[in-house]
Formats: C-alpha cells, structure tokens, sequence
C-alpha cells in the first residue's frame, strides 16, 4: 500500500503532573476529548528510555474544532526531569507547538483575562497570518495562529496546528520535512532578526526562518478531523541553540514527538530507510492501548526530533457502548464519514 499522510495525530506533551496537565489543557485549550487513557509500560521506547522500559500514564486527548491533539504523557515509576535552563526559541527540537484558532482577538482576550502567561500581542508573522504566543502552566511555549479551517465550531480555539522546531541546518533537516512529510510548499524563507517574536525567549536573535505548508490537501480516514497543518524550520545564526532534550529523556516535560496518522506503514519503512532515516522504534504489528490499537514507529530527524507514525487499526467511539470503528478493512485514502468523526465528541470530559 502506498504511505497515506492524514495529518498530525498529536504532539507528545511531557508533564510532571499528569492530571494537573491535562485539567489545564481541558480548561484553557478546550482537550477535552478523551480518544484513550492508560497506565502502562513503555517496553519498546529503549533507544530513548536509556535502556530501560519506563513506567507512563498517557492519554490522547483532542478538539472537535478540528486539528491534531496532545498525547498528554508522565514519566510514574522515575521523577520528571525539568529543563535545567529555559527553552529558548530555535532550540533544538520542537520549541513551541502551533495551535488554530478561527478568532484570534477573542482568543487572545480570552487569555488575558484569565491571567494566563500572554507573550505577545497579535502581530502578523512573515507570512502575514495574525499570531500569539503564550506559556502553559510549566513554561512550554504555544502559538496561535489565525486558521479558517474548522471541523466542529465549538470553541474559539481547535487542536494542533503544527511546529516551531529548531534544526542546526535548514538545508540537512529540509528533506525530511519536504521529501517525507511532504511540507513541499515554502511560504516564507527569511533571515534576520524579527519583530513578531522579540518578546520570546530566544526570539530577539538572529535566525532563519522557513514556513512549510503542503500543497495538497492530506487524505485517509481522519483527515477532515486533522486538517492543515503547517511546520516552522529556525537555523538560529547569532547563538548556539542547545538539545532542548539533553541530559533528560523522551517523556520527561516538553514536547516529546511530533506525531502522524499515517497508512501504508511498510511503504514508508523502506522510503525512510532509503532517504537515511530508518525507523529506530517499529512496534511491528497492532499495539493496543487499551481503547485504541495500531503500529507505531520513529525516526529521528537530523536535528533530533522524534517523529512518530501511527497507522490507526481501531479506535474508540464510545467505550461503555462497545462501539469501536475499525479501520483494517477500509479504503485507505477515503475520509471517515463526518457524522463519525463527530461522533468522537460523545468521549468528552469535563475534568479528569
């Protein structure tokens, strides 16, 4: 089977307090649909682990606006390690994460009145889309970028959007991002020292930026949910941007992985392995999560950044009813119906 890109599934958000996480993501980003949740034993992470299987509590959580969720992740058989230092922008990695919102000035309102850690004002990127930035409640950086594109019309805000990640080399992390993930439309390619992001840590070097769009739109069975999505490439020049992750491990606070739904899993085996990416994790067959079952893998871009591949084979509609869509049997590049999709928000939870 050809490899199917359907969008961003998630982005893997470390926390050192799963639940006090998740609660401030429900109340302030509205992810508040539970896709599943576990406790369990990350036996296949090793290369990333230090060796050992580690103890986690994990969910999926999404936003019926539409775009990718938050697998909202603790490390509970070890103490998360906090970054050392702040993360700066264009550290390497991914630095901040990208959300939609289809109204910008209430959602920016929205935070400040809440007292939420507001960074910037609405200001316009290179590209000339409106944006913000804003810190959750353990620093991580999030930015809001003005997106039309909307599933369900809920909330002021939808799910992931995309990311900020820091490379040393545009040029060597470039065919990753184009080639594989098919980013192949650049909107802005730019150098120097910005005014949009001055106000962020990191943001008043000077750097490169190039914003990647794909041109076409994704198909597969959750691609009306996922939507667009789009990543910012940063080459920091004036400093030396540091591992966002060293001396720490996958899991611990900050984003972990970048994460697709994808179908076409051997496929893409062999591309990544010929493009000089294999695959260092393969769960081989169906993982089961319990509520939600598929195949995993990573790869490791050049800069660092983990990128996960979820081919989906089951997922939950509603749990307690039994009622589960397996997706095994189904054209591959042919959406899931839309009222399906949106059965998905029977799963929504107001606290956890």
């Amino acid at each position: 089977m050809a490899k199917i890109i359907s969008g961003i599934q998630q982005i893997g958000v470390g926390v050192p307090n799963f639940k006090e996480g998740w609660n401030w993501y429900i109340e302030n980003f509205n992810m508040n649909i539970r896709v599943f949740e576990e406790k369990a034993v990350a036996e296949l992470m090793l290369p990333y682990t230090q060796g050992e299987a580690r103890e986690r509590q994990a969910c999926l959580a999404i936003n019926m606006n539409g775009g990718g969720g938050f697998e909202v992740w603790q490390h509970t058989g070890r103490e998360p390690l906090m970054p050392k230092e702040p993360i700066l922008f264009g550290d390497l990695g991914i630095s901040v994460a990208i959300l939609k919102t289809h109204d910008i000035n209430a959602m920016h309102q929205s935070f400040k009145s809440k007292g939420l850690n507001v960074l910037s004002e609405i200001c316009h990127n290179p590209g000339g889309k409106k944006h913000f930035f804003v810190n959750d409640l353990y620093g991580n950086c999030f930015e809001f970028v003005q997106e039309e594109n909307v599933f369900q019309e809920k909330n002021l805000n939808g799910g992931v959007f995309g990311a900020v990640i820091g490379v040393n080399s545009i040029e060597e992390s470039l065919p990753l991002y184009h080639d594989i993930l098919k980013y192949d439309e650049i909107i802005y390619d730019r150098t120097g020292c910005f005014d949009d992001i001055k106000n962020i840590p990191g943001g008043n070097e000077e750097m490169r930026r190039v914003l990647l769009r794909h041109s076409k739109p994704r198909k597969g069975a959750f691609s009306p949910l996922l939507g667009p999505t789009q990543i910012e490439l940063v080459e920091v020049k004036s400093r030396k941007p540091k591992d966002i992750f060293e001396g720490r491990m996958w899991g611990d606070p900050g984003f972990i992985h970048l994460c697709f739904d994808i179908q076409g899993m051997d496929d893409l085996r062999e591309e990544c392995k010929n493009a000089g990416f294999p695959f260092t994790v393969d769960s081989a067959d169906s993982f089961d999560m319990g509520e939600a079952a598929g195949h995993f893998s990573y790869i490791q871009a050049p800069e660092g950044t983990l990128i996960e591949f979820v081919e989906t084979h089951k997922v939950p509609v509603m749990k307690k009813w039994g009622w589960y869509i397996n997706l095994k049997k189904r054209n591959p590049e042919k959406s899931l119906p839309t009222w399906m999709l949106k059965a998905l928000g029977m799963n929504k939870v107001k606290s956890v």
